[in-house]
């Protein structure tokens, strides 16, 4: 369902932005009011650069959002001033002409009154700055705010971001746990009215698709496994037992797969030529080797293994005695 949002009256006090501030601001103040109760800017925004999201919105309206998005949302709301009934900031990541993806963000400090929202802009470019500097793949996307409902305030800002990035995301991350669960939407805006008289904003809603890194898989799984303590802690698991988990993964898919295969053969599933070629392409990346030849490797390994720690242990021995030695 598409929000539709009007501005009655409100404006946004930009706190050193970065466009040049209008003729009839003082030269000596660092802050300027920009845009009261108007939707469309005062000035007309730059011409989006390249990397901006391009029209129409690639992916097929959807966004590829990564969990330590989401993490640094909830941290920062956590963290949030005294008072602050939300929190704002950035969403950085890449754009192709087959997705959006979402793989970073930064909170930017803002204080919201019923008339008007200041937002710290200054702090954004310069986050944004030292954020190139470690990843200059990733550009800004857009925008988030923690909350499920799109305010006036929110057109105001988003404006804003409309001039970092053409057609920017609106994230809204519902951190009120409303319904028990938190809920996670996106947003494109679009201007509604007549021509030459806009009258107000509406934001259409995008798909939202999470995605992951490896190395981010482990901690998703890792912070899922604490739904079924009592008090929600856990303990790290051994290299011994992750083995064990992961083979009994493992072992889930293969089984899954071969009920797969009976249920083709057998008629009860009709067969699909793509899902045949994938296993196919599985099948063939598995080395051909007999189980005599994989016995003696893996005995080969484990003797490697137990004679660099029986070395290790030696060593630590031999190093213990010589001091014992040096103190008598």
């Amino acid at each position: 369902m598409a929000a539709a949002v009007g501005v009655p009256g409100a404006s946004l006090s930009i706190a050193n932005p970065s466009p040049p501030p209008p003729a009839t601001s003082s030269p000596n103040t660092s802050s300027i009011t920009a845009m009261p109760a108007s939707l469309t800017p005062t000035a007309a925004p730059p011409p989006p650069t390249p990397s901006a999201l391009a029209a129409p919105f690639p992916g097929g309206r959807a966004v590829r959002l990564h969990p330590v998005v989401l993490a640094s949302v909830v941290d920062s709301f956590e963290r949030r001033n005294e008072g602050a009934a939300r929190v704002i900031g950035t969403l950085l990541g890449t754009v192709d002409k087959y997705s959006v993806e979402v793989t970073n963000c930064f909170s930017v400090p803002h204080n919201e009154s019923e008339d008007e929202v200041a937002v710290d802009m200054e702090f954004a470019k310069n986050m944004y700055e030292l954020h190139k500097k470690v990843s200059p793949s990733e550009i800004i996307l857009g925008w988030y705010a923690t909350g499920h409902d799109i305010t006036e305030h929110s057109v105001l800002i988003h404006e804003y971001y409309s001039r970092e990035a053409h057609n920017p995301i609106h994230l809204t991350v519902d951190t009120s746990l409303q319904n028990g669960r938190m809920s996670i939407k996106a947003y494109v805006s679009t201007t509604m009215g007549v021509p030459g008289k806009t009258m107000g904003v509406m934001f259409t809603p995008l798909t939202v698709k999470y995605a992951y890194y490896d190395t981010e898989r482990i901690g998703v799984d890792l912070v899922m496994k604490t739904c079924f303590s009592p008090n929600r802690v856990i303990n790290l698991s051994s290299d011994l037992q992750q083995v064990g988990t992961a083979s009994a993964q493992i072992q889930d898919t293969l089984s899954t797969v071969l009920q797969y295969a009976e249920d083709v053969l057998s008629g009860k599933v009709a067969a699909d030529n793509t899902v045949g070629r994938f296993l196919m392409d599985l099948v063939n990346q598995v080395p051909k080797i007999s189980p005599e030849d994989f016995e003696t490797m893996l005995n080969s390994n484990i003797n490697d293994l137990l004679m660099v720690t029986y070395l290790a242990n030696l060593t630590q021995s031999q190093i213990a005695l010589n001091e014992k030695i040096l103190n008598l």
